[in-house]
């Protein structure tokens, strides 16, 4: 085995760009990052357990959204227990390698974003 990871598929190959978008496009979607990052903190997890992690994650999208992150080789799905029913899904290497970018960006945000004002505050 080398030591260098397996390189991702690449959609915009020539363009100097190209390593951002094709980044974007693996965690760009609104729930991928705080999924990615859910189980960075908390180690493999069932679905269940991550739902309560990623607080306002519907099911539905909870599930679509692994599935995406599974085909793009982020996620590993793992069948623990068929009766009951039980799964449990971990980062795979190249999610692991995100840690650095999901952490970032957790840090820019408190550093640029605000809290969100109460409905009965008035606007500065």
């Amino acid at each position: 085995m080398s030591d260098s990871p397996e390189k991702l598929s690449v959609w915009c190959a020539g363009e100097d760009w190209c390593p951002i978008t094709t980044t974007a496009s693996l965690i760009g979607k609104k729930w991928h990052p705080v999924i990615i990052h859910r189980l960075l903190d908390n180690g493999p997890s069932g679905f269940n357990e991550l739902k309560e992690n990623v607080d306002g994650i519907s099911s539905k999208v909870l599930s679509d959204s692994l599935e995406d992150l599974q085909e793009k080789g982020l996620v590993d799905r793992e069948v623990i227990n068929e009766q009951p029913f039980r799964v449990n899904y971990s980062l795979t290497e190249h999610g692991e390698s995100l840690e650095s970018v999901i952490t970032e960006m957790a840090a820019w945000g408190e550093t640029y974003l605000q809290e969100p004002k109460e409905a009965d505050e008035p606007a500065e």
